[in-house]
């Protein structure tokens, strides 16, 4: 069996509310909405890519818990191929709570890594790594992720690497020019290179290595840079209503590497990440609202 992406990471469940207010003193309020599904960044976009038609695969350390049956059975429904993770059995898997606030989607999230422990190395299924076109990490289980990446590059995979906001670890500086395509969130890049615009954090990172650059900034859309090639913006496309927030960033990622194994153009490619970005943002929590590729086209057929 082959891939077009393979991840490895940390998958979570995520448990959801929507409220009125942020907590910034004790408080009780009443949740408008609630919703519990599978979360983490490498997991959520390989679900984005599943479900647009990708052939993917998951690696990962989870407990025996029923929060780890849901994170399998969610794997399942996606046709996310599970040889790769290992259950520790009598374990505890990761979990999030998410607090949304209605009134614009901005949120606050406690994360309990469970007791499961990390991937290690030796438990790589290098023929799983070796079977992807792309393999997309964020540098959870650390010395797992340098491994695999070791792996896919002796093996010509294409090595993915995701820097969300608030996840800059000195130690990415090891792994980050194992990597050709590196996709950011802004505050990342700044975080990474030091450099005051985006567009100089983008030529710090091509020098640390990988040959396509992304830098995703919200609403203002993200830029694209490859070493020696085209460097352009792309737009966000605007959605109403936004209800949440959780895993646009996930989506985009996601629709960025499925279409990116489909051979498709840079701007295309990048265009297909926005749309599903945005459209991820239309339904509580971070993988209701991920569209199919059909779905995928016919909202790009009435955007702008």
């Amino acid at each position: 069996m082959t891939f077009d992406v393979a991840g490895l990471g940390v998958s979570t469940i995520d448990v959801i509310f929507i409220v009125d207010e942020l907590p910034g003193r004790e408080m009780v309020q009443r949740a408008h909405a609630s919703t519990i599904q599978g979360g983490g960044p490498v997991a959520t976009a390989i679900v984005a890519a599943a479900r647009l038609g990708a052939r993917t695969a998951m690696l990962d350390r989870i407990g025996g818990d029923p929060f780890g049956g849901m994170i399998l059975s969610e794997f399942a429904v996606e046709r996310v191929n599970t040889e790769g993770i290992i259950v520790a059995e009598g374990r505890r898997s990761s979990t999030a709570s998410i607090l949304v606030r209605r009134e614009d989607g901005a949120r606050v999230i406690a994360f309990s890594p469970g007791d499961c422990g990390e991937l290690e190395p030796r438990e790589v299924r290098e023929d799983v790594v070796r079977a992807a076109r792309i393999l997309h990490l964020n540098g959870r289980h650390w010395e797992a992720s340098l491994h695999a990446a070791a792996v896919a590059r002796k093996g010509g995979v294409t090595v993915s690497f995701d820097g969300g906001a608030h996840r800059f670890r000195p130690e990415h500086r090891e792994l980050l020019p194992r990597a050709e395509v590196c996709i950011v969130a802004a505050e990342y890049a700044a975080a990474y290179t030091g450099a005051a615009d985006t567009a100089a954090g983008a030529e710090a990172l091509l020098a640390a290595g990988p040959s396509l650059v992304v830098i995703t900034e919200g609403t203002a859309g993200s830029r694209v840079h490859a070493r020696g090639g085209e460097s352009f913006h792309q737009p966000a496309f605007r959605v109403k209503p936004v209800i949440d927030t959780t895993g646009a960033g996930d989506a985009y990622h996601g629709a960025f590497l499925f279409a990116l194994a489909r051979g498709c153009s840079l701007k295309e490619t990048a265009r297909y990440a926005a749309a599903v970005g945005a459209m991820n943002t239309r339904a509580l929590g971070g993988r209701a609202a991920l569209p199919t590729l059909s779905e995928l086209e016919t909202f790009l057929s009435g955007a702008p």
